[in-house]
């Protein structure tokens, strides 16, 4: 049966960009894509948004005035370079009944729902959107964000500067107290502990056995360093009450110290009803979304789904405090130093991404968590790149990967920070602090590779 031409009734190019995003009325999506062959674009790119707002296949006696009222139009195609951008309006969108807030799943569910299936289109990538200011003041938004976190650590709350991070290694098959053990080592030198993505309730590390040796390693860290100390509990699970019964009980067992526990999610695999049930449930907590398995559909080499940055700029709106947003090719991970407009787009309030201006209006931000394959001695370009440090960044291998131990690879992750703030030459720089020179001497690939001849300047020798 021949695709029924809804080119007339779902396109509109005359429509004018600067005015519907003058009007508010629309969210408005720019994607690639690539209609299958035998299919004009504009003819693909017009079923595209009729299925992804009021179309059928066919013409049905159900459709009224006001029905076409809320079609999804598309308004601008680039045929050379593969673009269409589409108008939703903010009507198609669903509310909850409890409160009339919007919804990222109905957003998903219209933006890359059944269009990505069909058969005129070869395939079709989100590039960016762009969300009026009514639309936004309707999602949860961040509740808590890094100043909350450097106002724990006793810092200031504006450009509190780098928080050390670490993820317990290895990421499954320790038991209770190797598991707490490490977790002060690493206390005793840096800020921040996260759960890895999988660890959960193992039946070799029970969270009712680990969970308590963790909580007294955090106090004794304290005492001995006479800092605050920060920890990501993982509550990921499938169900509503599974998760809060995991984030009741870290509350429970930190006691005084759960101010200090943030609430990591496996965000993408658990999708957002799972940020938003931490979000909404525990809002005094910072809200820690990890990724796990974006790249399932993120992937550069994805000509599907949607971006890591659409990704994690949905990740604000559902009201992340942090994401993961990779290490911008200084890491072991995907991603490229252009990687940044990722970061900037969630931490600042005024950002122009791929295709759309975003102004966010007060919205808190979230954090960029950097993690992936970082040492102290890749971080001074790192910084150098992004612009500033105000950021978590979670070193495995970075830290108990240093020469002396987990605290003096945390210490010379932030002495990397210094020294970058300062515009100290690193080899310099090394001299005259311990633990960012024996970085050079645990991570020595990278030593070779970003600074020739440091053996020499250094006074090291094999």
């Amino acid at each position: 049966m021949a695709l029924l031409d809804q080119t007339n009734r779902y396109s509109d190019l005359s429509l004018n960009e600067d005015e519907l995003l003058a009007g508010g009325n629309h969210i408005l999506v720019a994607y690639t894509m690539e209609p299958a062959e035998g299919h004009g674009y504009l003819e693909a790119a017009a079923h595209f948004a009729a299925e992804s707002s009021t179309g059928t296949n066919v013409e049905v006696s159900t459709t009224d005035d006001f029905t076409k009222g809320v079609d999804a139009l598309v308004y601008e195609i680039d045929e050379a370079k593969g673009i269409m951008k589409i108008a939703y309006p903010n009507e198609l969108f669903d509310r909850n009944v409890i409160d009339g807030r919007a919804m990222i799943v109905s957003f998903l569910t219209l933006t890359i729902g059944n269009n990505q299936g069909m058969g005129d289109i070869k395939h079709s990538q989100m590039q960016d959107f762009y969300v009026p200011p009514r639309m936004l003041q309707l999602f949860d938004g961040p509740s808590k964000d890094i100043s909350d976190l450097w106002r724990i650590l006793g810092r200031p709350v504006k450009d509190g500067g780098y928080i050390a991070g670490t993820i317990i290694k290895p990421k499954l098959g320790l038991r209770p107290e190797p598991f707490a053990e490490a977790a002060y080592q690493f206390w005793l030198g840096g800020d921040f502990i996260k759960n890895d993505e999988p660890q959960g309730n193992q039946v070799f590390c029970p969270m009712k056995k680990v969970i308590p040796l963790v909580a007294d390693a955090m106090k004794r860290a304290q005492d001995e360093t006479g800092e605050a100390k920060l920890f990501s509990a993982n509550i990921t699970a499938d169900d509503h009450h599974e998760m809060c019964a995991r984030a009741d009980y870290v509350l429970e067992v930190f006691g005084e110290d759960a101010d200090k526990v943030a609430f990591l999610v496996d965000g993408y695999v658990g999708g957002p009803g799972m940020v938003t049930t931490a979000r909404r449930n525990y809002p005094n907590q910072y809200l820690h979304y990890h990724r796990a398995g974006h790249g399932a559909v993120t992937s550069p080499s994805s000509k599907r789904g949607y971006t890591a940055y659409i990704l994690a700029k949905m990740s604000r709106l559902m009201g992340a405090s942090g994401i993961h947003v990779g290490t911008m090719g200084y890491g072991k991970m995907e991603g490229s130093q252009d990687d940044k407009i990722i970061a900037y787009m969630i931490e600042r309030d005024s950002c122009t991404g791929p295709f759309y201006h975003q102004e966010w209006y007060g919205m808190k931000p979230t954090t960029p968590i950097i993690s992936g394959g970082m040492n102290a001695l890749r971080l001074p370009g790192f910084f150098e790149n992004l612009g500033h440090g105000n950021v978590i960044n979670t070193a495995g291998g970075g830290s108990y990967g240093h020469i002396d131990s987990p605290a003096a690879g945390a210490i010379s992750l932030r002495q990397a920070y210094e020294c970058w703030k300062e515009g100290a030459d690193p080899i310099e720089y090394a001299k005259e602090h311990k633990e960012f020179a024996r970085a050079f001497e645990s991570f020595e690939h990278d030593a070779d590779a970003l600074y020739p001849g440091w053996r020499d300047k250094l006074g090291v020798h094999k």
